[in-house]
């Protein structure tokens, strides 16, 4: 399978990509880690996403990816990401955005995955007491190490974005990508920043490439919370969606966007997904699919056709903020 793809400068990403934030910890048999990514590289899933924290524990998901670019990946055909930013070890210097947490968090990722470089390092989140010059200065030197051929950012508000792109002028590194929470029930990324542009507008004018996660809200945009709390769901489980989220009023809405998807032959992800991707600023959407068939059904949304202006009035009624960035307080709205 062909996936459509975007184009941001010279990253070329498919407009579905794999997220291993979720799934790819220890509790996940490798087996079953190993069909689902050699699935969708099948798929044409040529990027696959992670970040030191991913697992659990830390560093499990891009030791299983190592393993698999050691014997099943093609290299040079893949877009590997990693991030640093959250937790990854004990002490004052296993977390935040210091020189010396984000560089020897890159090569502790480099030898996880068993690779020399990977396609994109991003600052994780916004470290309100490290200089956004330190912050920078270390993805610089990823860069110019030949540890990353990319730089990039994720979780920072429209109005650090612009200052990040600024030192980044300064200093002379290229910001090509950001990573934003962006779901129809999660729409920050949309609201201005102090000169009045949003953070997909100063994306767009910095010739950034906008990687959407989380566009299924934690799984809210994912059928399984329609009728209650499955026992094994996420939100059951102690996951990110937390059940005190899922409150009658959320629920309405999301059952009305299902209703729509219906009327539409679509599932409730597909329209989420598309919903996400019809904004041309948005270059890629991250999926966390736990199953080769959620995968399928994902990747139904880059070739399905667009959502229409009927089905986009219709759905924004329901496209309703659910309080459910769990990054805000953490990053985006520092």
């Amino acid at each position: 399978m062909t996936l459509p793809h975007r184009r941001a400068g010279g990253l070329s990403l498919p407009v579905v990509s794999l997220g291993l934030w979720q799934n790819f910890g220890e509790s996940t048999p490798f087996a079953d880690q190993r069909r689902l990514v050699l699935h969708a590289v099948d798929r044409g899933v040529v990027h696959l996403d992670l970040a030191n924290n991913y697992g659990p524990p830390p560093f499990a998901a891009e030791e299983s990816v190592g393993r698999m670019l050691s014997t099943d990946l093609p290299r040079d055909e893949l877009v590997i990401t990693t991030k640093a930013g959250y937790r990854a070890w004990p002490g004052p210097y296993g977390e935040h955005g210091s020189r010396k947490y984000l560089l020897a968090s890159l090569d502790e990722s480099l030898r996880r995955l068993r690779t020399d470089r990977v396609d994109v390092f991003y600052s994780h989140r916004f470290d309100p007491d490290t200089p956004l010059e330190e912050t920078l200065g270390a993805l610089q030197s990823a860069v110019r190490s030949g540890k990353a051929i990319y730089a990039g950012i994720s979780s920072y508000s429209a109005d650090r974005t612009v200052a990040a792109l600024a030192v980044a002028r300064a200093i002379g590194l290229p910001l090509a990508v950001h990573q934003p929470a962006y779901s129809m029930m999660n729409r920050w990324v949309e609201r201005p920043g102090t000169d009045g542009r949003s953070l997909l507008d100063v994306a767009a004018g910095a010739g950034m490439a906008v990687v959407a996660f989380s566009p299924l809200g934690q799984g809210l945009l994912s059928s399984r919370y329609l009728h209650g709390i499955p026992d094994d769901s996420r939100a059951a489980r102690g996951g990110p969606l937390r059940p005190e989220w899922l409150t009658d009023e959320v629920l309405d809405h999301v059952r009305a966007l299902a209703g729509i998807a219906g009327a539409a032959g679509r599932t409730l992800p597909q329209l989420a997904l598309a919903w996400v991707l019809r904004d041309p600023r948005v270059t890629s959407v991250l999926v966390g699919a736990r199953t080769t068939d959620q995968l399928d059904e994902n990747l139904t949304a880059a070739t399905a056709p667009p959502l229409d202006d009927d089905e986009l009035a219709a759905i924004e009624p329901h496209a309703v903020e659910a309080g459910i960035n769990l990054w805000g307080s953490r990053s985006s709205d520092l």
